[in-house]
């Protein structure tokens, strides 16, 4: 496996290209350290520039970051413009699918949330117009974050069915994407033959994928359905792809609930993450509750960010 770019190395070959010179300028000026941590480049017209590092947020200036809004960079009308127009090639119609969601995929599997005005249609979103607002959320690849965690999944030479739990932002799809790729690679040390894995990734987050291609490493025995409803990837996953692990990212439906049994009834091993803080708050809702009364879920992991992105605060076994 190569080794993994660096955060400016990914700014410079995925971000940049979508980031006027300007805003480019303030971004290159931070240091290492900011860099190192950054999660998300937030852009809204006619207020600052922001970004978001470890956790914390700053504005943006020529001079650096800054709390001070009166002294950042404020983004105007061209500027917002010109990232929609560079994100789309011109033409927002090309990506209104896309749109659909509220959000474009970069290549490197970095995502791009929109929000301006709504254009529904039949109760549904069309697209979005008069775009105000961008989120840029980089995608980076954690190599080996699921090695202190995937013995405790295994019994003998089977992997366990696994619900990862965490709040938003704390490492359950860094998680779950190195998971799918160590055993699809399989993994010596613990006894694992590579397995058989598929990845269902509605919101294309997992394997990153742009235009159908995992732009991240999920391993050479993976498939990945990208774009699709969670509970029918997985049915046609089950179907039509003979997986031995089906991954998929959270879940809260019935018709998960229905999809995942349809997987466990058929020896499929399932890994799948959901919101919360921990397992009694996640069994606190209605929803959750049946789905974890019908879904056999062996190990439960629980994430956060206590001391850093991925703090495995407990394994449980039920």
């Amino acid at each position: 496996m190569d080794s993994q770019p660096s955060v400016r190395q990914l700014l410079e070959r995925d971000i940049f290209p979508v980031l006027p010179r300007p805003l480019r300028d303030l971004v290159v000026a931070l240091d290492d350290e900011i860099l190192h941590g950054l999660e998300e480049i937030r852009l809204r017209v006619e207020r600052p520039v922001m970004i978001v590092a470890s956790g914390k947020d700053a504005f943006l200036g020529a001079k650096g970051i800054g709390l001070n809004p009166n002294k950042v960079h404020r983004l105007s009308r061209e500027e917002l413009d010109r990232v929609v127009q560079l994100l789309t090639k011109g033409s927002l119609y090309a990506l209104e699918e896309e749109l659909r969601n509220g959000y474009v995929t970069l290549p490197g599997g970095h995502r791009v949330g929109l929000v301006g005005q709504a254009v529904m249609d039949s109760g549904r979103l069309k697209t979005i117009k008069h775009i105000s607002g961008i989120n840029l959320r980089l995608s980076r690849q954690v190599i080996g974050a699921a090695d202190g965690v995937l013995p405790f999944l295994v019994e003998g030479r089977e992997v366990c069915q696994t619900l990862i739990i965490s709040p938003p932002v704390c490492g359950k799809t860094t998680l779950l994407r190195d998971l799918a790729r160590q055993l699809s690679w399989g993994v010596a040390s613990l006894g694992l033959p590579g397995r058989q894995v598929a990845i269902a990734d509605e919101r294309s987050e997992i394997a990153g994928c742009y235009r159908g291609m995992p732009q991240l490493d999920v391993g050479p025995r993976t498939d990945v359905l990208d774009g699709c409803p969670k509970a029918e990837g997985m049915m046609i996953l089950l179907r039509s792809m003979s997986p031995q692990v089906l991954i998929t990212d959270e879940i809260g439906r019935p018709e998960d609930g229905a999809a995942l049994a349809e997987a466990a009834n058929c020896g499929v091993t399932v890994i799948a993450t959901a919101h919360g803080r921990n397992l009694d708050e996640v069994r606190r809702r209605p929803l959750m509750a049946v789905l974890l009364a019908e879904q056999p879920f062996r190990r439960v992991v629980v994430l956060s960010r206590r001391q850093g992105v991925g703090t495995v605060e407990e394994i449980l076994s039920l």
